[in-house]
């Protein structure tokens, strides 16, 4: 089976001395009434393909970013589906560990929720972070500080001081 990376970049693990690296994180059991949202990271990196080809890269700039970057597809963070209790832990782990080398994150997800633990292991290393957020809804359900939903991670990141 053939597995497209991101912009045709290689896929490893080795990210030391990347700028860039990009994961995906296929995980939408967050999510009410739409799931599919899994299917997110190799969507993104099938339509990349196309852009891969494209003699001026960077239109209109006709600048090709991987002259100056160094660029990874990491491939996909694993998920037990049977357990989504255990996503946080999981994502945040996998933030702390390639921000552990430095280097730039570009994670495609899944549902909303995957941000959650992404702003957790940023604010652990960064301290206070600003978001700018675009979507057709604020994100910010009150919830009791155990629901796992892709409505509320944005109230829950607020409550905890990482906003």
């Amino acid at each position: 089976m053939c597995q497209l990376s991101f912009l045709r970049r290689a896929y490893t693990r080795e990210i030391q001395g990347a700028d860039l690296v990009v994961s995906g994180l296929p995980f939408d059991l967050a999510t009410t009434f739409r799931p599919g949202a899994r299917f997110g990271p190799q969507a993104i990196r099938a339509a990349s393909v196309q852009l891969a080809e494209i003699a001026d890269f960077a239109f209109p700039l006709n600048a090709n970013p991987f002259e100056i970057l160094a660029v990874a597809d990491y491939g996909d963070v694993d998920f037990v589906s049977g357990y989504p209790d255990k996503a946080v832990e999981v994502i945040e782990a996998h933030a702390k560990k390639l921000l552990a080398e430095d280097v730039t994150m570009l994670t495609f997800g899944g549902d909303h929720f995957v941000t959650y633990p992404l702003l957790r292991a940023h604010a652990e290393k960064y301290g206070p972070l600003s978001l700018i957020h675009f979507d057709a809804h604020v994100d910010t359900w009150p919830d009791d500080g155990q629901q796992l939903d892709h409505g509320s991670m944005f109230f829950k990141g607020a409550q905890r001081g990482f906003d």
